[in-house]
Protein backbone atom coordinates (compact mmCIF):
# COMPACT_ATOMS: atom_id res chain seq x y z
CA UNK A 1 0.00 0.00 0.00
CA UNK A 2 1.31 3.96 -0.90
CA UNK A 3 2.14 5.50 2.30
CA UNK A 4 -0.28 9.05 2.80
CA UNK A 5 -0.30 11.49 5.58
CA UNK A 6 -2.74 13.58 7.08
CA UNK A 7 -1.00 17.28 7.22
CA UNK A 8 -3.71 19.10 8.67
CA UNK A 9 -4.36 20.98 12.48
CA UNK A 10 -6.40 18.62 14.09
CA UNK A 11 -9.37 21.01 13.90
CA UNK A 12 -9.94 20.98 10.71
CA UNK A 13 -9.23 17.41 10.52
CA UNK A 14 -11.83 17.07 12.69
CA UNK A 15 -13.77 19.18 10.66
CA UNK A 16 -13.54 18.06 7.06
CA UNK A 17 -13.13 14.56 7.53
CA UNK A 18 -15.79 12.58 9.13
CA UNK A 19 -14.43 9.28 11.15
CA UNK A 20 -16.10 7.19 8.21
CA UNK A 21 -14.37 9.06 5.70
CA UNK A 22 -11.09 8.23 7.70
CA UNK A 23 -11.89 4.84 7.67
CA UNK A 24 -12.67 4.66 4.20
CA UNK A 25 -8.58 6.55 3.36
CA UNK A 26 -7.09 3.83 5.70
CA UNK A 27 -8.81 0.84 3.40
CA UNK A 28 -7.12 2.02 0.71
CA UNK A 29 -3.60 3.42 1.69
CA UNK A 30 -1.15 3.20 4.58
CA UNK A 31 -2.38 6.62 7.19
CA UNK A 32 -0.09 8.18 9.29
CA UNK A 33 -2.16 11.09 10.88
CA UNK A 34 0.35 14.24 11.15
CA UNK A 35 -2.09 16.74 12.71
CA UNK A 36 -0.30 16.85 15.99
CA UNK A 37 2.79 17.84 14.01
CA UNK A 38 1.85 20.56 11.86
CA UNK A 39 4.77 23.28 11.43
CA UNK A 40 6.94 21.09 12.89
CA UNK A 41 9.05 20.00 9.84
CA UNK A 42 11.89 18.28 12.05
CA UNK A 43 9.45 16.12 13.37
CA UNK A 44 8.22 14.89 10.62
CA UNK A 45 11.17 13.95 8.01
CA UNK A 46 11.29 10.60 9.09
CA UNK A 47 7.51 9.50 7.82
CA UNK A 48 7.66 12.08 5.26
CA UNK A 49 10.27 10.43 3.56
CA UNK A 50 8.01 7.83 2.48
CA UNK A 51 5.53 10.00 1.94
CA UNK A 52 3.52 9.63 -1.70
CA UNK A 53 -0.34 10.95 -0.57
CA UNK A 54 -0.72 14.09 1.52
CA UNK A 55 -4.01 14.80 2.94
CA UNK A 56 -4.86 18.07 4.04
CA UNK A 57 -7.08 21.25 4.62
CA UNK A 58 -7.27 24.60 5.80
CA UNK A 59 -3.67 24.78 8.31
CA UNK A 60 -1.74 23.40 5.44
CA UNK A 61 2.14 23.92 5.86
CA UNK A 62 3.87 26.00 2.97
CA UNK A 63 5.34 23.17 0.85
CA UNK A 64 8.68 25.30 0.36
CA UNK A 65 12.24 23.49 -0.58
CA UNK A 66 12.83 22.66 2.85
CA UNK A 67 9.43 20.74 3.19
CA UNK A 68 9.93 19.18 -0.35
CA UNK A 69 13.36 18.03 -0.05
CA UNK A 70 11.76 15.87 3.04
CA UNK A 71 9.49 14.08 0.95
CA UNK A 72 11.50 13.00 -2.30
CA UNK A 73 8.70 10.39 -3.11
CA UNK A 74 5.84 12.35 -2.69
CA UNK A 75 3.45 12.58 -6.11
CA UNK A 76 0.23 13.80 -4.65
CA UNK A 77 -1.38 16.86 -2.56
CA UNK A 78 -4.93 16.02 -1.87
CA UNK A 79 -6.43 19.83 -0.15
CA UNK A 80 -9.90 19.40 1.22
CA UNK A 81 -10.37 22.97 1.03
CA UNK A 82 -11.16 25.73 -1.47
CA UNK A 83 -7.85 28.35 -2.40
CA UNK A 84 -4.54 26.68 -2.27
CA UNK A 85 -2.81 29.85 -2.62
CA UNK A 86 -1.49 30.11 0.97
CA UNK A 87 0.90 26.78 0.91
CA UNK A 88 2.04 26.63 -2.61
CA UNK A 89 5.56 27.56 -4.22
CA UNK A 90 7.54 28.04 -7.29
CA UNK A 91 9.60 24.89 -5.78
CA UNK A 92 6.29 23.17 -5.34
CA UNK A 93 5.21 23.49 -8.90
CA UNK A 94 8.45 22.88 -10.51
CA UNK A 95 8.37 19.39 -9.08
CA UNK A 96 5.30 18.32 -11.08
CA UNK A 97 3.22 16.98 -8.02
CA UNK A 98 -0.70 16.42 -8.95
CA UNK A 99 -2.52 19.10 -6.79
CA UNK A 100 -6.24 18.92 -6.14
CA UNK A 101 -8.72 21.03 -4.13
CA UNK A 102 -12.23 20.64 -2.97
CA UNK A 103 -13.08 23.84 -4.14
CA UNK A 104 -16.26 22.49 -5.80
CA UNK A 105 -17.39 20.99 -2.25
CA UNK A 106 -17.27 24.15 -0.71
CA UNK A 107 -18.77 26.25 -3.43
CA UNK A 108 -21.61 23.73 -3.45
CA UNK A 109 -23.23 25.57 -0.14
CA UNK A 110 -22.28 29.14 -0.89
CA UNK A 111 -24.71 28.66 -3.91
CA UNK A 112 -27.25 27.33 -2.47
CA UNK A 113 -27.08 30.35 0.41
CA UNK A 114 -27.27 32.99 -2.56
CA UNK A 115 -30.24 31.45 -3.94
CA UNK A 116 -31.88 31.61 -0.56
CA UNK A 117 -31.19 35.30 0.32
CA UNK A 118 -31.70 35.98 -3.51
CA UNK A 119 -35.30 35.21 -2.88
CA UNK A 120 -35.28 36.54 0.08
CA UNK A 121 -33.83 39.50 -0.97
CA UNK A 122 -36.57 40.02 -4.26
CA UNK A 123 -39.33 39.95 -1.67
CA UNK A 124 -37.78 42.59 -0.04
CA UNK A 125 -37.96 40.50 3.31
CA UNK A 126 -35.87 42.94 5.09
CA UNK A 127 -38.29 45.52 5.29
CA UNK A 128 -41.42 43.41 5.60
CA UNK A 129 -40.19 42.48 8.67
CA UNK A 130 -39.08 45.36 9.97
CA UNK A 131 -42.12 46.86 9.57
CA UNK A 132 -44.14 43.95 10.61
CA UNK A 133 -42.55 43.49 14.23
CA UNK A 134 -42.45 46.85 14.83
CA UNK A 135 -46.12 48.13 13.84
CA UNK A 136 -47.33 44.72 15.34
CA UNK A 137 -49.06 43.65 12.32
CA UNK A 138 -48.98 42.37 8.78
CA UNK A 139 -47.75 44.89 6.20
CA UNK A 140 -46.35 43.59 3.11
CA UNK A 141 -44.16 44.31 0.69
CA UNK A 142 -46.20 45.44 -2.24
CA UNK A 143 -43.42 46.95 -4.17
CA UNK A 144 -41.14 43.87 -4.15
CA UNK A 145 -40.95 41.57 -7.00
CA UNK A 146 -40.15 38.42 -6.60
CA UNK A 147 -37.96 36.07 -8.66
CA UNK A 148 -40.78 35.67 -11.46
CA UNK A 149 -38.65 37.34 -14.42
CA UNK A 150 -36.30 39.03 -12.56
CA UNK A 151 -33.19 39.84 -13.99
CA UNK A 152 -30.55 38.58 -11.65
CA UNK A 153 -26.27 39.23 -12.51
CA UNK A 154 -23.99 36.90 -11.39
CA UNK A 155 -20.09 38.48 -11.37
CA UNK A 156 -17.85 35.56 -11.99
CA UNK A 157 -18.29 32.34 -13.40
CA UNK A 158 -16.27 30.20 -11.61
CA UNK A 159 -17.69 27.12 -9.84
CA UNK A 160 -19.43 29.05 -7.00
CA UNK A 161 -20.71 31.77 -10.37
CA UNK A 162 -21.64 28.61 -12.30
CA UNK A 163 -23.46 26.91 -9.76
CA UNK A 164 -25.96 29.60 -8.95
CA UNK A 165 -26.38 29.96 -12.42
CA UNK A 166 -27.15 26.35 -13.00
CA UNK A 167 -29.11 26.65 -10.27
CA UNK A 168 -31.12 29.44 -11.41
CA UNK A 169 -32.03 27.34 -14.70
CA UNK A 170 -34.77 25.96 -12.43
CA UNK A 171 -36.38 29.48 -11.37
CA UNK A 172 -38.13 32.02 -14.42
CA UNK A 173 -35.64 34.21 -14.90
CA UNK A 174 -32.97 35.98 -17.12
CA UNK A 175 -29.54 35.66 -16.24
CA UNK A 176 -26.49 37.75 -17.09
CA UNK A 177 -22.68 37.26 -16.16
CA UNK A 178 -19.76 39.24 -16.63
CA UNK A 179 -16.43 37.28 -16.42
CA UNK A 180 -13.53 38.06 -18.67
CA UNK A 181 -12.59 34.81 -19.27
CA UNK A 182 -16.24 33.40 -19.59
CA UNK A 183 -16.15 32.12 -23.14
CA UNK A 184 -19.30 32.10 -25.37
CA UNK A 185 -19.47 28.22 -25.56
CA UNK A 186 -19.54 28.04 -21.81
CA UNK A 187 -22.51 31.14 -21.34
CA UNK A 188 -24.21 29.14 -23.46
CA UNK A 189 -23.75 26.13 -21.20
CA UNK A 190 -24.68 28.17 -18.27
CA UNK A 191 -28.06 29.37 -19.58
CA UNK A 192 -26.47 33.38 -19.51
CA UNK A 193 -25.67 36.47 -21.49
CA UNK A 194 -22.64 37.84 -21.08
CA UNK A 195 -22.54 41.57 -19.95
CA UNK A 196 -20.10 44.12 -19.03
CA UNK A 197 -19.99 44.96 -15.37
CA UNK A 198 -21.30 48.56 -15.41
CA UNK A 199 -24.27 47.23 -17.57
CA UNK A 200 -25.18 44.33 -15.10
CA UNK A 201 -25.58 46.91 -12.37
CA UNK A 202 -27.82 49.13 -14.54
CA UNK A 203 -29.70 46.47 -16.13
CA UNK A 204 -30.32 43.77 -13.06
CA UNK A 205 -32.69 43.36 -10.14
CA UNK A 206 -30.29 41.55 -8.16
CA UNK A 207 -26.75 41.28 -8.34
CA UNK A 208 -24.10 38.60 -6.84
CA UNK A 209 -20.57 38.64 -6.61
CA UNK A 210 -18.46 34.98 -7.52
CA UNK A 211 -15.34 36.78 -8.37
CA UNK A 212 -12.33 35.84 -7.04
CA UNK A 213 -10.33 37.87 -4.60
CA UNK A 214 -6.92 38.27 -6.70
CA UNK A 215 -4.86 41.34 -6.91
CA UNK A 216 -7.15 42.22 -10.74
CA UNK A 217 -10.49 42.11 -8.92
CA UNK A 218 -9.39 44.27 -5.54
CA UNK A 219 -11.95 47.15 -5.86
CA UNK A 220 -13.68 46.31 -8.59
CA UNK A 221 -17.09 47.16 -7.72
CA UNK A 222 -17.00 50.68 -6.87
CA UNK A 223 -19.77 53.07 -4.99
CA UNK A 224 -20.86 54.14 -8.45
CA UNK A 225 -21.64 50.49 -9.52
CA UNK A 226 -24.00 49.97 -6.94
CA UNK A 227 -25.57 54.19 -7.54
CA UNK A 228 -26.87 52.70 -10.49
CA UNK A 229 -28.69 49.80 -9.42
CA UNK A 230 -32.42 50.25 -9.97
CA UNK A 231 -34.77 51.30 -6.57
CA UNK A 232 -35.24 48.46 -4.29
CA UNK A 233 -32.76 46.64 -6.21
CA UNK A 234 -30.55 43.52 -4.39
CA UNK A 235 -26.50 42.61 -3.90
CA UNK A 236 -24.77 39.99 -2.68
CA UNK A 237 -21.70 39.32 -1.71
CA UNK A 238 -19.98 36.12 -0.69
CA UNK A 239 -16.90 35.98 -2.70
CA UNK A 240 -14.58 38.53 -0.51
CA UNK A 241 -15.18 42.05 0.83
CA UNK A 242 -11.71 43.37 -0.90
CA UNK A 243 -13.60 43.04 -4.11
CA UNK A 244 -15.79 46.13 -3.23
CA UNK A 245 -15.04 49.48 -2.36
CA UNK A 246 -16.47 49.16 1.50
CA UNK A 247 -16.31 52.66 2.32
CA UNK A 248 -18.10 53.41 -1.28
CA UNK A 249 -20.97 51.03 -0.68
CA UNK A 250 -21.82 51.84 2.74
CA UNK A 251 -22.22 55.31 1.49
CA UNK A 252 -24.75 53.78 -1.18
CA UNK A 253 -26.15 51.97 1.30
CA UNK A 254 -26.76 54.40 3.34
CA UNK A 255 -29.16 55.97 0.87
CA UNK A 256 -31.55 53.18 1.70
CA UNK A 257 -32.06 52.63 -2.11
CA UNK A 258 -31.31 49.24 -2.43
CA UNK A 259 -31.04 45.67 0.04
CA UNK A 260 -27.89 44.14 0.67
CA UNK A 261 -26.67 40.69 1.98
CA UNK A 262 -23.25 40.91 3.08
CA UNK A 263 -21.79 38.21 3.85
CA UNK A 264 -18.20 39.14 3.56
CA UNK A 265 -16.06 42.08 4.34
CA UNK A 266 -13.15 43.73 4.25
CA UNK A 267 -11.38 43.44 7.36
CA UNK A 268 -13.49 40.22 8.50
CA UNK A 269 -15.64 41.36 10.88
CA UNK A 270 -15.38 44.95 10.44
CA UNK A 271 -14.74 47.40 13.04
CA UNK A 272 -17.05 48.07 15.27
CA UNK A 273 -18.60 51.33 14.89
CA UNK A 274 -19.15 50.03 11.13
CA UNK A 275 -22.65 51.41 9.98
CA UNK A 276 -22.60 48.12 8.55
CA UNK A 277 -23.97 46.34 11.61
CA UNK A 278 -27.33 49.04 11.97
CA UNK A 279 -28.03 49.81 7.98
CA UNK A 280 -31.41 48.48 8.38
CA UNK A 281 -31.39 47.81 4.55
CA UNK A 282 -28.02 45.57 5.22
CA UNK A 283 -28.46 41.74 6.72
CA UNK A 284 -24.68 40.57 7.67
CA UNK A 285 -23.68 37.62 8.13
CA UNK A 286 -20.30 36.43 9.83
CA UNK A 287 -18.82 34.67 6.58
CA UNK A 288 -21.73 31.71 6.82
CA UNK A 289 -22.50 31.09 3.34
CA UNK A 290 -19.18 29.02 2.92
CA UNK A 291 -19.13 24.85 4.05
CA UNK A 292 -19.94 24.80 8.48
CA UNK A 293 -21.19 21.88 10.34
CA UNK A 294 -21.17 18.40 8.60
CA UNK A 295 -21.61 20.46 5.30
CA UNK A 296 -17.89 20.35 5.46
CA UNK A 297 -17.18 16.46 5.48
CA UNK A 298 -18.30 17.03 1.94
CA UNK A 299 -15.00 17.94 1.32
CA UNK A 300 -13.25 15.37 2.92
CA UNK A 301 -15.58 12.79 1.15
CA UNK A 302 -14.11 14.55 -2.42
CA UNK A 303 -10.23 14.31 -0.70
CA UNK A 304 -11.82 10.02 -0.74
CA UNK A 305 -12.91 10.38 -4.37
CA UNK A 306 -9.76 12.14 -5.75
CA UNK A 307 -7.64 9.55 -3.52
CA UNK A 308 -9.21 6.92 -5.16
CA UNK A 309 -8.19 8.58 -8.90
CA UNK A 310 -4.83 8.68 -8.09
CA UNK A 311 -5.01 5.46 -6.90
CA UNK A 312 -6.28 3.83 -9.66
CA UNK A 313 -4.19 5.91 -12.17
CA UNK A 314 -6.76 7.66 -13.16
CA UNK A 315 -7.48 11.63 -13.89
CA UNK A 316 -8.15 13.81 -11.10
CA UNK A 317 -11.73 15.37 -10.58
CA UNK A 318 -10.56 18.42 -9.38
CA UNK A 319 -6.84 19.06 -10.36
CA UNK A 320 -5.19 22.33 -9.75
CA UNK A 321 -2.60 24.06 -11.64
CA UNK A 322 -0.20 26.93 -12.22
CA UNK A 323 -1.94 28.11 -14.62
CA UNK A 324 -5.40 28.26 -12.97
CA UNK A 325 -3.47 30.94 -10.25
CA UNK A 326 -3.96 33.43 -12.89
CA UNK A 327 -8.23 33.63 -12.27
CA UNK A 328 -8.63 30.75 -9.22
CA UNK A 329 -8.89 32.52 -5.96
Amino acid sequence: MKRAMMLLPTRSRDQIYSPETVAEIGKLVDLIDASDRVGKLDLLRGDLADTEVILSGWGMMELDKDFLEAAPRLKAVLYGAGSVREFVTDEFWQRGILLTSAYRANGIPVAEYTIAVMVLGLKHVLKSSQTTCRERRFVRPTEAQGMFRSKIGVIGAGMVGSGVLNRLKAYEVETFCYDPFLTPERARELGTTPMALDEIFRTCDCVTVHAANIPSTEGMITGAHLRGMKEGAVFINTARGAIVREQEMIEELKEGRIFAFIDVTEPEPPAPDSPLYALPNVFLTPHTSGAIGQERHRQGEYVLEELKCFLKGEPARYPVTREMMEWMA
